[in-house]
C-alpha cells in the first residue's frame, strides 16, 4: 500500500512529464515540417537562380563573340587601311561585316558615320582620307574594346554572386537536411 500511495503522489507529475513530452512532439513535428519547407523552397531558389544564371552566361557568350569578331574586323581594317592598302581591302569580305558595325554603331556621329560608309562603298574622293577613316575605326575599336571589357567584368561579378548564392543556399540546405 506505501507502493500504491507512492504511485498515486506521482501521478500528476508523471502526467505532468506525458503532457510536456507530448508538446516537445508537436513542435518537433511542425518544426521538421517548416525545416522541410523551407529545405524545398531553398532548392527551388537554387534552381531558379541556376536557370537565370545560365541564360545570362549564354547571353554573355553571345555578346562576346560578336565583340570578337567585331573588333578582329575592325584590326584587318585598320592594319590595311595604315599599310596602303586601301583598295585591296575593299574587296575582302570584312567590308560588309564592318559596314553592319559602322552603321550599327551607337558611338558615332552621323557625319563619321557617312564618311566611314563612303569609304567603305569605295568612294574615291575618300581615298586621301584614309587616315581620317582609321582614326575613327580605332576610336570605335578602342569603344568595343572597353565595352567587351566591361561586359566581362560584369559577368565575373554576376559569376561571383550567383556562386555565393549557391554557397549560401547548399549550406541552408544541408542545415534544414539535418535538422
Amino acid at each position: 500500500t506505501a507502493s500504491i500511495e507512492a504511485a498515486k503522489e506521482k501521478v500528476p507529475s508523471v502526467l505532468a512529464e506525458i503532457e510536456a513530452s507530448e508538446g516537445k512532439v508537436a513542435q518537433a513535428k511542425e518544426d521538421l515540417k517548416s525545416a522541410q519547407t523551407d529545405r524545398v523552397a531553398a532548392k527551388e531558389a537554387m534552381a531558379e537562380a541556376t536557370a537565370v544564371r545560365e541564360k545570362e552566361a549564354a547571353s554573355f557568350a553571345k555578346e562576346k563573340a560578336e565583340a570578337e569578331a567585331n573588333i578582329a574586323a575592325m584590326q584587318k581594317a585598320i592594319t590595311a587601311l595604315e599599310r596602303g592598302m586601301a583598295g585591296g581591302f575593299l574587296q575582302t569580305a570584312t567590308v560588309p561585316l564592318l559596314r553592319r558595325i559602322v552603321q550599327n554603331s551607337e558611338v558615332l556621329e552621323d557625319s563619321d558615320r557617312q564618311e566611314v560608309l563612303a569609304f567603305l562603298s569605295g568612294d574615291t574622293q575618300y581615298a586621301p582620307a584614309s587616315g581620317q577613316i582609321v582614326g575613327i575605326l580605332k576610336q570605335m575599336m578602342e569603344t568595343m574594346q572597353k565595352g567587351l571589357g566591361d561586359a566581362t567584368a560584369e559577368e565575373e561579378e554576376a559569376i561571383a554572386g550567383y556562386k555565393g548564392l549557391i554557397d549560401a543556399k547548399t549550406k541552408e540546405v544541408d542545415a534544414l537536411t539535418a535538422a
